[in-house]
């Protein structure tokens, strides 16, 4: 439940709980007068100032009694400070040493340490920067990894390993999901519009408030998940040690995906051997911690770095450290950047690469747009050359607009009076729905995942870079005008597809591929048959990747890359006439209004 007013840094004390936590007060530390920590109900925390209650994120993920924004949860455990203390507490693992000498002995405290960032975020600091996506990157992987970055500091000048990019997460997921649409439109059964699944936010609400979604929902895990469960399943095979040994970080837009990786489904024990002798009963999260473009700034300058002095060039290839696999570090590892079309959105491109996957199948066939009743609703339609329409899809963006999508997909109603047709909420015909749609993608922050709350705003740009850098900077207050005109920057960074690769680069990458395969592709295919590309992605080597990484590790793809969702009683502990009084809707839809779209 995303918002555009807070981050991890800016919480209070309080948490606003709901009539019932299904975590009882009881359970928590006695309150003192110096100390409590409780969750109580409103009429008593008027009268008190307790500290921070003592709920975990997966607590609050497992009810919904509390309606509140993700980040107003305590998020303690995934926040700048955290990636600090956890580099501070833990020394490196010498991967090294791990891998040549076999009577090497593991600090027990020892981590590996990896991070993964989203084109969001490396946009958020390009626009800040005034760089571009590609050197705000190299920006990033300096200071994670580099010589002049966090190793600099800390108790055991510990740093990053390894700075992965999600877009080539993002392919596999994109071609996946094509697979996904194009099963359901053969198998009549299959519930009509499949919906996109990677925004949180989306998922949350649609979990608490609106089950009858769920059999909609994409079974795919998002880029930031399956992530997660590849850099942990092939580190922990490749160098035989436990997951949790692995310190995954990931780098996003929203604080929502804070809750993403807190959720239960997303661990190792849903794709790991319950019968190895390593398995623990504690699950392990495919992702440890997740801070946002805003909280980079932060975690810089607490460090006393200034990322804007840090190379936007390249890291040398002394310092890139190769991934334990030769097949999977030649597809992660690439130089050359994925395409971000303006017509794919800022949200990935799901639905954009669904619908040109269709045409591909369909030659002659042309993409109709028709804008919605205001810029975050779209609806497509794939025809034929003779106008029949072949495929429908539709784009639903912000918490307002997924208020109309979920009405319009609740189950027809059947008429008491005989011989009354069905209906379907709205006073539409049951023909009439959503249901025409193959294809939805849905995203809870207006405008896309550029537009995330976590990501950096005009003020935050304001008081860290020197307005020398532009007319936007240098505005002292923010108002609707250059807020506009700062995510149009942002927009501007995320598609800007600088294809530029020094020869040094070119170089670098010529010789991996020669050393990994002796070609330039993924087992013996060679990459850029104009046949398999779609989007600019090549379809047979995500799908060659993918069949190596489950073989690697020995586990199917479907525990590798999909994941469930389940329905959470949002009325626990309520009596009838609280909730029809107030329901979660109506809360969450008054909280919306009040700050500012998202939810």
């Amino acid at each position: 439940m995303s918002s555009a007013i807070l981050s991890a840094d800016d919480l209070n004390d309080f948490i606003s709980p709901g009539v019932a936590c299904i975590k009882p007060v009881e359970t928590l530390p006695k309150a003192d007068d110096s100390n409590p920590y409780e969750v109580t109900t409103e009429d008593k925390a008027q009268t008190q100032n307790p500290a921070p209650a003592s709920i975990s994120l997966t607590d609050c993920l497992a009810c919904s009694g509390c309606v509140t924004s993700a980040e107003a949860v305590l998020v303690s455990l995934q926040s700048h400070t955290e990636v600090l203390n956890t580099l501070d507490t833990h020394s490196s693992i010498d991967v090294e040493s791990l891998r040549s000498q076999p009577s090497y002995s593991l600090p027990p405290d020892a981590k590996l340490f990896v991070a993964s960032v989203s084109p969001q975020v490396r946009a958020s600091v390009a626009a800040t920067f005034d760089i571009s996506e590609r050197r705000a990157g190299h920006l990033i992987e300096h200071f994670l990894s580099g010589s002049q970055g966090l190793r600099l500091g800390g108790r055991h000048n510990s740093s990053f390993r390894y700075v992965f990019d999600t877009n080539r997460m993002r392919e596999a997921c994109l071609v996946l999901g094509a697979d996904e649409v194009a099963a359901s439109l053969t198998n009549e059964t299959s519930p009509k519009p499949v919906i996109t699944s990677a925004c949180p936010g989306w998922v949350c609400y649609a979990e608490k408030t609106h089950p009858h979604v769920l059999p909609h929902l994409s079974a795919l895990k998002s880029p930031q998940a399956l992530s997660g469960t590849l850099l942990k399943s092939v580190l922990s095979k490749t160098l035989d040690i436990h997951p949790s040994q692995i310190w995954h970080l990931a780098l996003m837009p929203c604080f929502d995906k804070k809750l993403e990786a807190s959720r239960e489904e997303l661990t190792d024990k849903w794709w790991r051997d319950s019968q190895s002798e390593d398995f623990t009963d504690t699950p392990i999260r495919d992702v440890d911690c997740v801070i946002t473009s805003r909280e980079l700034l932060s975690l810089a300058s607490a460090r006393g770095i200034t990322l804007s002095s840090l190379p936007t060039t390249s890291i040398p290839r002394a310092e890139r450290q190769p991934f334990p696999d030769p097949l999977l570090s030649r597809f992660l590892l690439r130089n050359s950047p994925s395409a971000q079309r303006p017509d794919s959105s800022t949200s990935g491109g799901y639905l954009h690469h669904i619908l040109l996957t269709e045409q591909a199948r369909h030659p002659g066939s042309s993409i109709k747009t028709v804008r919605g009743r205001n810029n975050d609703v779209t609806d497509y339609t794939l025809t034929s050359p003779n106008g029949r329409a072949i495929l429908r899809c539709a784009r639903y963006y912000g918490f307002r607009n997924i208020q109309n999508l979920v009405r319009k997909l609740k189950p027809a109603r059947q008429s008491r009076l005989p011989g009354a047709a069905v209906r379907k909420p709205g006073g539409k015909s049951a023909g009439d729905s959503v249901g025409e749609y193959a294809y939805v993608e849905v995203m809870a922050c207006p405008g896309g995942c550029t537009n995330g709350g976590g990501q950096i705003k005009v003020e935050d740009v304001v008081e860290s870079v020197p307005a020398t850098n532009g007319e936007i900077l240098q505005a002292e207050k923010k108002t609707p005008k250059n807020q506009k005109e700062w995510l149009a920057r942002i927009d501007e960074a995320y598609f800007s597809m600088e294809s530029e690769v020094s020869e040094k680069e070119e170089e670098d990458e010529k010789t991996e591929s020669s050393q990994h395969n002796g070609t330039n592709g993924i087992n013996g295919h060679t990459r850029g048959t104009p046949a398999n590309v779609i989007n600019d992605i090549d379809i047979n080597e995500v799908h060659n990747i993918l069949a190596h990484w489950s073989q690697l590790v020995d586990v199917p793809l479907s525990k590798l890359c999909y994941t469930t969702y389940r329905r959470v009683d949002s009325d626990v502990g309520k009596s009838k006439k609280e909730v029809s009084r107030m329901n979660d809707s109506t809360r969450i839809a008054a909280i919306a209004g009040l700050s500012g779209g998202g939810w």
